[in-house]
């Protein structure tokens, strides 16, 4: 089988390797980064699709536009506005899921062979994207404030392409970039106007904690250098990730380019998901839902904060997201973790091991557990399991 040399350089994603297991009722998943399924807004879908007017319909199961449903477009657009971006000078791709911005980004930039950066920890399936265009990645490492700038200054002598970073509720590592570090960041970046600065918000809107609001806007919005930046958000923490709805928003020199690296992926994201996305926003009910989910995820994650203080051991140590999904926690060093995985697995609860966030694939004696798909009953019963197995290794 005469396979192309990018073959090589897949990179696949643990997480999505377990979907079987987490799908499996009986076992405690902290792995895969899921919307809680029981708060989906099922009611709502059903009312929208039940009173859609026939020609909505219609369009919704047409084909559609690459760039996205005009009217969900300009909706965005004027939405994206509000919140500060100069969509003068920028447009919107509405992209199926975040994860194909990633590939839109890697298609405009890298050639095989060619460095980027990201942070490390890094999102394994972000990762896997760059991974799959022949990217050499470059880490960065994090402190609890975010990117260390000293780290970036010495990574952006490597000549890299473009920089990936999620500061907002990071995946894995759950924090939330101080505003102070990233002024830091983007005066640095300044200095090497020709590196692409990737910013993924995924999480944005699902903060629990009000202080850190200031901290997290948007770094495109009041950046002196925005043009070098591309942004992208997505529906999937939001409204629905069975919908599959991202939308980047692109500075307009590159847009022509990212539309046509998206016509040969998919040619236009489900006109049906973007109909109900639209809905859903423009009729109040998203901001509704996401109200809720703010309050009953913060319930999730004092949860988990609260058990692994009670129950995990000595040596244990996290920073208390603020927001999104996810606890990074670093272990005692005594702990194996590949072992306490197996222990655990086979008692019915796993976690994603943090080697599958290493830039570099590299132990870093974390585990990443998310919160969000788990009351907080179960979350204490599954963290009492791993701290049990943990100190029967220790």
């Amino acid at each position: 089988m005469k396979f192309s040399k990018n073959v090589s350089c897949f990179r696949p994603s643990p997480i999505r390797a377990m979907m079987k297991a987490v799908a499996n009722p009986n076992v405690i998943s902290f792995a895969g980064g899921m919307p809680g399924e029981e708060l989906f807004p099922v009611q709502d879908l059903k009312e929208m699709i039940a009173e859609m007017p026939r020609k909505e319909m219609d369009t919704a199961l047409q084909y559609g536009a690459t760039d996205g449903l005009p009217v969900f477009n300009k909706f965005l657009t004027e939405k994206m506005q509000e919140r500060g971006f100069d969509m003068t000078k920028n447009r919107i791709i509405v992209t199926t899921g975040s994860t194909q911005v990633m590939n839109i980004v890697s298609k405009l930039f890298l050639d095989n062979g060619d460095t980027m950066l990201t942070e490390d920890p890094v999102f394994c399936g972000s990762a896997g994207a760059f991974c799959s265009y022949g990217a050499n990645i470059v880490g960065v490492k994090l402190d609890e404030e975010g990117i260390i700038i000293s780290e970036l200054e010495k990574a952006l002598e490597k000549n890299p392409k473009f920089i990936y970073t999620t500061p907002t509720f990071h995946n894995p590592a759950g924090l939330a970039m101080s505003r102070k570090r990233r002024e830091q960041f983007l005066e640095v970046m300044a200095k090497h106007p020709d590196v692409i600065i990737l910013e993924d918000d995924a999480y944005g809107q699902l903060y629990y904690d009000e202080s850190v609001k200031n901290d997290i806007v948007p770094m495109k919005t009041y950046a002196k250098n925005e043009q070098q930046i591309i942004y992208c958000s997505s529906f999937s923490k939001i409204f629905s990730p069975g919908m599959r709805i991202g939308w980047m928003i692109i500075p307009n020199e590159m847009y022509e380019y990212a539309e046509i690296a998206k016509q040969s992926m998919d040619a236009c994201t489900p006109c049906l998901s973007q109909m109900l996305a639209y809905e859903f926003w423009k009729t109040g009910r998203m901001d509704r839902y996401i109200a809720s989910l703010r309050a009953e995820y913060k319930r999730r994650r004092d949860a988990m904060v609260e058990c692994i203080n009670k129950y995990f051991p000595a040596g244990t140590s996290f920073v208390t997201p603020q927001g999104g999904f996810f606890l990074w926690a670093k272990l005692p060093d005594a702990i194996d973790i590949d072992k306490l995985f197996e222990n655990c697995s086979e008692r019915g609860v796993v976690f994603v091991k943090g080697i599958a966030f290493s830039a570099t694939y590299e132990n870093n004696q974390h585990v990443r557990m998310s919160f969000s798909n788990t009351n907080p009953e179960t979350i204490e019963r599954g963290i009492k399991m791993m701290a049990e197995e943990m100190k029967k290794l220790m």
